[in-house]
């Protein structure tokens, strides 16, 4: 059982490394010298800080616009997120709702960068955006890697093994009318059927309403994987791969026990050194 890993829990979690500061502050000026320069062009292009929300939005480059938009928040708006941002056709509300608590843009001319002058600070708050969900990626990775090298014989692995779409159970199993996105499936290479679903999470920092949430979103999925199987006659597992220092802070631990618990048998909580002991062609079935 998870539970059972916890007095040496220190043990069991994989950390993906990052990066020191400064030591990045070089790659992270190269990066975005061109959102800094640009943001800073259409700074002193607008009027306000309303009609430079607009203009950053006209931006066609995807990648680029949204790096100006997190210039533009850091900037101008920090209450209002990315994501928000991020939606063209939300901008006309968030002006609507959110533009009186705009920064005056003739207060951004003011202490923004010289033109040829790159700001550090902002640069290395930007790059850590860069790696956003990299961590996540690699812990799937590797889990993807091990899994070949272990049950290659037996099962498939689907799903994305770095960035990609999740994966849609009711896509993928029959009469399944809950749109549950599932990071893998696992199938049985004689019968073709899934045997296990699975949700990789790896977490750096975890704690209070996130730690809540987290907990109950995996009971949701639970709950709708055992009615799933009580309905079709199935035995689908659910494996959720968790990992990363987070899991040693609060009740996290304990929560994930308990959400192993909750499954009675189709659920299993495992972090990369586990698996070795815990995933085993017998649990899966």
């Amino acid at each position: 059982m998870f539970k059972d890993y916890k007095n040496n829990a220190e043990k069991f979690i994989t950390f993906v490394e990052s990066d020191f500061y400064p030591d990045y502050l070089a790659e992270a000026n190269l990066i975005y010298a061109l959102p800094l320069s640009k943001f800073r062009e259409l700074v002193f292009l607008s009027n306000d800080s309303k009609e430079l929300l607009l203009k950053i939005t006209e931006l066609i480059d995807t990648k680029l616009r949204i790096q100006v938009l997190r210039i533009f928040r850091k900037y101008i708006s920090p209450d209002t997120s990315v994501e928000m941002l991020k939606r063209k056709t939300k901008i006309p509300s968030i002006i609507s709702e959110f533009g009186h608590k705009f920064r005056d843009i003739s207060e951004v001319k003011r202490v923004i960068y010289k033109k040829d002058e790159i700001d550090p600070v902002l640069t290395a708050l930007l790059f850590e955006y860069k790696d956003r969900g990299q961590k996540g990626y690699e812990l799937t990775e590797k889990f993807f890697n091990w899994f070949e090298i272990n049950f290659n014989e037996y099962y498939t692995i689907n799903g994305p093994i770095r960035a990609g779409k999740d994966i849609l159970l009711s896509d993928v199993l029959e009469d399944m009318d809950k749109k549950v996105p599932a990071d893998f499936v696992i199938i049985d290479k004689t019968t073709n059927e899934i045997k296990a679903v699975g949700f990789a999470r790896y977490d750096s920092d975890r704690g209070g309403a996130q730690e809540d949430d987290r907990t109950s979103g995996n009971r949701d999925k639970i709950t709708i994987i055992n009615e799933y199987n009580i309905k079709k006659d199935r035995q689908i597992k659910i494996i959720f791969l968790n990992d990363g220092p987070g899991l040693l802070l609060g009740s996290m631990w304990d929560d994930y026990a308990e959400i192993e618990n909750y499954g009675e048998g189709i659920a299993m909580v495992s972090t990369l050194k586990m698996l070795n002991e815990r995933l085993t062609r017998d649990w899966i079935g």
